[in-house]
C-alpha cells in the first residue's frame, strides 16, 4: 500500500539568524502546507539541510514534524547516509519519533556497487518496520540505483515500498516500471518530470516546488491520478520557468530565498551553502510573480 499518492513537499528547514532551527516557523510552514493540500511532509532531506544537522537536531526536527502534522498527512523522515550503520540508527530513531516512513538517499561519495546497494538497503529496511523509499539522485551521490536493483529490492524486501527517482533519465524510469511488476511505487524526484513519470505509472512527486506552490503542485499530481493528462500537462508546462529558477543554484539555496520572499523568514542555509546571488534573486522573483505565488 502506498505511503502517499500525490505531491509530498520536501520541506525546507527554517533557521534563525544564529543558525538554530526555527521551530515556530517550521510549525507554521507545516500547517500552511497541509491547508493547501500537500499530500505528505518529507522532513529533513536534501531540502531540509540534513547534511549540516547533527544527529540530535535531526531527530528532534523529525519528532517536531510528526507532532506538528498530527496525523493529518504522512510524515516521511530523511534518514539516509553513506554509512549503513548510521542510516540504521537514524531510521530507528525516526521510527521511535512516529514517522510514517523513511527516505533513504543512495550512499554518496563512497559510491556503492549495485551489490553494495542491495546489502545497504536490505540492512536498513530489516532493522525497522517502517516503509522505506529509496532515493536515487546520481547528480548528488555519484551512484545510480539501476532499475534491476530497485526492482529486486521491491520484490525481496517487504518494507521497501518506493523509489524517489531523480536520475532525470526517463528511459531508466520506464525500464523500472517495465520490470517492477508493481512491486515498488515510483515518485518523481524532479519537479519538471512529474507528468512524464506519472504517465509511466508513478504515483506522485517528492517536490521542492511544493514549498512555494503547494496547491499548484498537488493539482499537477492529482490531475495525473485522475487520468486528466491534458490538464496535468498544461499545469506542468506553466510551472517550468519557476522550477528552473528554483534550481538556478544548488537546492535548497533558491527555495529558501523564495520562501523568504513570500515572508516566511526561513533564514539562510547553513554553510557550506550560502545566500542566493542577487542576480538570481531577481530572476527568481520574476518567475514567482509570473507564476502567481508572489505579489
Amino acid at each position: 500500500m502506498a505511503i502517499f499518492k500525490g505531491a509530498g513537499v520536501a520541506i525546507a528547514t527554517p533557521m534563525k539568524e544564529n543558525g538554530e532551527i526555527n521551530y515556530e516557523v517550521f510549525g507554521k510552514l507545516i500547517d500552511d502546507q497541509i491547508a493547501h493540500h500537500t499530500d505528505a511532509i518529507i522532513a529533513i532531506g536534501t531540502s531540509g539541510e540534513a547534511p549540516t544537522l547533527d544527529d540530535e537536531e535531526h531527530v528532534e526536527a523529525i519528532r517536531f514534524a510528526v507532532e506538528a502534522a498530527a496525523h493529518r498527512v504522512p510524515v516521511i523522515a530523511g534518514t539516509g547516509s553513506n554509512n549503513t550503520a548510521h542510516a540504521v540508527m537514524m531510521s530507528k530513531e525516526a521510527e521511535k519519533a512516529g514517522a510514517d516512513g523513511v527516505l533513504l538517499v543512495a550512499p554518496y561519495y563512497n559510491k556503492a556497487t549495485q551489490k553494495g546497494l542491495i546489502a545497504h538497503y536490505t540492512t536498513i529496511a530489516e532493522a525497522i518496520s517502517l516503509p522505506c523509499i529509496l532515493y536515487n539522485v546520481p547528480s548528488r551521490t555519484g551512484s545510480n540505483i539501476l532499475p534491476e536493483t530497485a526492482a529486486y529490492l521491491g520484490k525481496n524486501v517487504k518494507n521497501i515500498a518506493a523509489v524517489k527517482e531523480a536520475s532525470g533519465n526517463i528511459s531508466q524510469v520506464a525500464r523500472l516500471a517495465e520490470i517492477a511488476d508493481g512491486c515498488i511505487d515510483i515518485y518523481s524526484g524532479n519537479d519538471d518530470q512529474i507528468v512524464p513519470i506519472m504517465a509511466l505509472g508513478g504515483i506522485g512527486v517528492i517536490s521542492v516546488l511544493s514549498n512555494v506552490a503547494p496547491e499548484e503542485t498537488h493539482n499537477i499530481a492529482q490531475a495525473c491520478l485522475d487520468g486528466d493528462y491534458s490538464t496535468a500537462c498544461a499545469l506542468q508546462l506553466k510551472a517550468l520557468e519557476l522550477i528552473r529558477q528554483l534550481f538556478i543554484e544548488v537546492n535548497p539555496i533558491p527555495v529558501k530565498a523564495a520562501l523568504n520572499m513570500q515572508g516566511w523568514n526561513v533564514g539562510n542555509p547553513r554553510l557550506p551553502l550560502t545566500e542566493l546571488e542577487d542576480a538570481h534573486k531577481e530572476t527568481l522573483r520574476k518567475a514567482m510573480i509570473e507564476y502567481g505565488v508572489l505579489r
